[in-house]
């Protein structure tokens, strides 16, 4: 038998905990052992929960006790869930956790202490929901050197663009109406700002490029001063505006990562990924782009990751470590050198626009003009455009 902790009953740990029990024969089938859900550690009463006799109140009860095999930290946050899975690390406990916040900024240190004590931390639920994009980097592209991963890594902000887009709201409609969903919370900060974006993409940049990259270190850019001009403008000719973790190798051996809003064209997965499903693509040089795609976050699909990961541990012949180096700033290329394809919209006529990009292509022309260029860096684009009144800017991929 092996017994399960689970640290949290919010919208992820109610889940895990509902999954558990409803799967129990089933996970049995794929492990031979029988999992019993001893505990869920609450912070404050659930009234009406079906299985409201595990909860415990006190952490010091799960702590130490011996008889817990994994524990499933799905709290959110960094504290007190960082001190909770050192903890059960440091007592020989393997731990599955949903918490990017967590991995992002105390991965690199919790992982070591898996490694030295050989158990397992794992955290395929902490990057788009039921997504297997981390099991799918770590163990499916071997053989693959990995030129770029990028994708939509958060559900509510591509709810409320793909609303913007196909509805033509407007951004304050389309976040209510995400609110009324409960896609979006009544602070919705963290979604619309990129910062959730920003330590996902740090979790998937730490594991192709192997070294730590902290959340403050990206140049993150949310979605809240994106205008229905110009969604409407992109949609008339067959692209969209989509909030992206955007990691790549640059020829200097570097690691560019950005999140903010790009522009995609109708040939891009990305481009009809629509409502909150989440997709990422990982270009590699053998096995050419491979994209993960499905629900990107909610009870069930978190829950069902999360889960997996602890059947994975249970399975486990030997430790399994996704793990990087330490944090190295100096391995880091800043994205204002690196070069993309650039959206602009600018009071300026088309004469000029041909003019400053011999290569323009023009997507709109009035009293301001709506263009394409060609590849060129963020440092460069800023110089043509000197004086120029510029009312939306977005890279192009």
């Amino acid at each position: 038998m092996k017994n399960i902790a689970i640290l949290g009953n919010g919208v992820v740990g109610s889940g895990t905990a509902r999954v558990l029990l409803s799967k129990a024969e089933k996970i049995k089938a794929e492990t031979g052992e029988d999992i019993n859900l001893k505990y869920v550690f609450v912070r404050h009463d659930y009234e009406g929960c079906e299985y409201r006799d595990l909860f415990e109140y006190d952490y010091d009860t799960i702590k130490n006790d011996k008889e817990i095999d994994v524990v499933a930290e799905v709290m959110g946050g960094v504290h007190p869930a960082y001190e909770y899975v050192k903890d059960a690390l440091m007592r020989g406990k393997s731990v599955v956790t949903s918490n990017k916040q967590l991995i992002a900024e105390c991965g690199y240190e919790l992982m070591n202490i898996a490694k030295e004590k050989n158990v397992n931390l794992l955290f395929e639920g902490a990057v788009a929901g039921a997504v297997p994009v981390i099991h799918g980097i770590r163990n499916c592209l071997k053989a693959n050197d990995v030129k770029r991963v990028y994708g939509i890594i958060n559900g509510t902000t591509n709810y409320i663009l793909s609303k913007m887009i196909s509805d033509g709201q407007s951004y304050a409609d389309a976040i209510k109406k995400a609110q009324e969903l409960g896609y979006a919370e009544a602070d919705p900060s963290r979604d619309v700002d990129g910062i959730d974006s920003c330590r996902k993409l740090c979790i998937l940049a730490d594991i192709v490029y192997g070294n730590h990259i902290m959340p403050q270190t990206v140049n993150t850019i949310g979605i809240r001063d994106i205008e229905k001009t110009d969604t409407d403008i992109l949609s008339q000719n067959k692209k969209a505006i989509k909030l992206l973790g955007y990691a790549a190798k640059a020829e200097n051996g570097k690691t560019v990562v950005c999140t903010e809003p790009f522009v995609v064209g109708d040939d891009s997965v990305l481009f009809a990924t629509n409502d909150a499903f989440n997709a990422v693509a990982v270009d590699t040089d053998n096995a050419d782009t491979i994209v993960f795609y499905g629900r990107g976050a909610g009870s069930f699909p978190t829950a069902s990751a999360v889960v997996n990961d602890i059947v994975e541990c249970i399975n486990a012949e030997n430790t399994i470590y996704p793990a990087w180096g330490a944090e190295r700033n100096d391995l880091l290329e800043s994205y204002e050198n690196f070069v993309f394809k650039h959206y602009v919209r600018a009071v300026i006529s088309v004469a000029k626009v041909k003019e400053l990009f011999a290569d323009a292509v023009i997507l709109s022309e009035g009293k301001e003009c709506a263009f394409l260029t060609s590849e060129m860096s963020e440092n460069s684009l800023s110089e043509k455009l000197e004086g120029i009144s510029v009312k939306a800017k977005y890279k192009t991929i």
